[in-house]
């Protein structure tokens, strides 16, 4: 047991969790367009248990588009691009708040839901070139 606490450390390091192809953006697009499709079902109906459930879905879809969104801006992205696309961060931090409690996620704004779409797209945008250049 002291042998392997004692044992010498190799150091390691990748670009990313998996081999490279597995990240896309298209998940988080998915997901905010599911959300989008909820909240007009939702002001299309008067059933207020048809709403709850609604609301629900919703709320776990606006997490996902955030955790999708995460997994790209902590695993995909690195320095170089960053450096590159200096705006990138404060696209991923309007995108994900956009998903959070005060867009999507706690509201049943359409509007939220468009912008929270056009972020990603802007991403996507980036996300295709950095991997044209690759």
């Amino acid at each position: 047991m002291l042998s392997r606490l004692f044992a010498r450390t190799v150091e390691v390091s990748a670009h990313c969790d998996l081999p490279c192809g597995v990240y896309d953006p298209a998940q988080a697009k998915i997901e905010a367009e599911s959300v989008k499709a909820i909240i007009g079902k939702m002001k299309d109906s008067s059933d207020p248990e048809f709403i709850a459930r609604a609301v629900l879905i919703k709320e776990q879809r606006s997490e996902l588009v955030k955790h999708h969104l995460w997994v790209l801006w902590t695993d995909y992205f690195k320095p170089p691009h960053f450096e590159k696309y200096p705006n990138l961060h404060t696209l991923f931090n309007e995108a994900t708040k956009l998903a959070g409690a005060a867009g999507t996620k706690g509201t049943s704004d359409a509007g939220k839901a468009d912008e929270l779409l056009a972020k990603i797209d802007e991403i996507a945008a980036i996300f295709w070139e950095t991997k044209k250049a690759a």
